[in-house]
This record gives structure tokens, sequence and C-alpha cells, in this order.
């Protein structure tokens, strides 16, 4: 087996780990956001903003960022090329860690917090496994300008 084949069926086995991971903690984020909001008068839906949202979904969970831009699969940036989707799993898994740290500042709530200081330890936990595999493939290239290449296409 060639190294390039070795390292996409090893990048299979993780993203399939940690995407079935990162769905649980969508649903986790839903589940909160239904417990929020199930019983909320219309005075209350409007007195939070949450009218505009109301009027597309009621109250069902919407997958929405905190400015109201809807979910897009334009948000997962995959090239093909390992060095350059790890850099941007590690990315993205600092941004989730940030917005978890806004969140802890912003809620008082420990039916909330809990599930997500366990969200954030989670990123941090990602972020780490995903700096080990660009490590491990850095270190099994054959070139030393491992940024001039694709290594999973260029031979």
């Amino acid at each position: 087996m060639t190294f390039a084949v070795a390292i996409h069926f090893q990048r299979i086995i993780f993203y399939a780990s940690v995407g079935t991971e990162e769905l649980g903690h969508m649903e986790m984020i839903a589940a909160m956001v239904h417990q929020l909001t199930r019983e909320m008068t219309m005075e209350e839906i409007k007195a939070a903003g949450f009218d505009k949202y109301f009027v597309d979904h009621t109250n069902g969970v919407y997958p929405v960022s905190a400015a109201g831009v809807p979910f897009t699969m334009s948000y997962l940036g995959v090239k093909g090329d390992p060095i350059a989707d790890l850099s941007e799993d590690m990315a993205a898994e600092q941004k989730a860690r940030v917005t978890y740290d806004n969140i802890l500042r912003l809620v008082d709530d420990p039916d909330i917090l809990d599930p997500i200081r366990f969200l954030r330890e989670r990123e941090i936990v990602h972020y780490q496994r995903f700096g080990e595999s660009l490590r491990i493939v850095q270190d099994n290239l054959d070139a030393k300008n491992f940024y001039a290449f694709n290594p999973s296409f260029d031979k």
C-alpha cells in the first residue's frame, strides 16, 4: 500500500469518527435551543427579537448563526489536500471553541453551562487530534517542502 493510500484510509476512519461526534454535538445544541424556546409566549418571542425567526420556523430548530445566516455545506472547506484540510479542520475547532467561550460569558443557566463546557472540551481534544494527524502527514512525506504540492494527488 502506498503512503497516499494509507493516509487516505486513515483520514476516512478519523473523519468518520470525528464526524459522528460532531453530529452528536449538533444534536446537543439543537436540544438546548429547543428546551429554551419551546414554551416562549408571543410576547417573549417579540421581546427577544425572535419574531423574524418565528415567522419562518415557528420554534423549530433550524441551523443558523447568531446573525441569522443559515448553515450551508460551503462551510466545510475540503480541498483534497491533507495539509490544507487538516489546517482547515484545526481552525474550525478553534473557532467553535471561541464560540463556546462567548456563550459561557453570556449564559448563567447551569442546564446550558454544563453541556457547553463539555462541547468546548471536545473542541480542544479535536484540535489536538487534528494537529497530531497533521504532524503524522508531514513527518511521512517524501519531500521537505510539503507546502509546494498536494501529497494526496501529486506524486
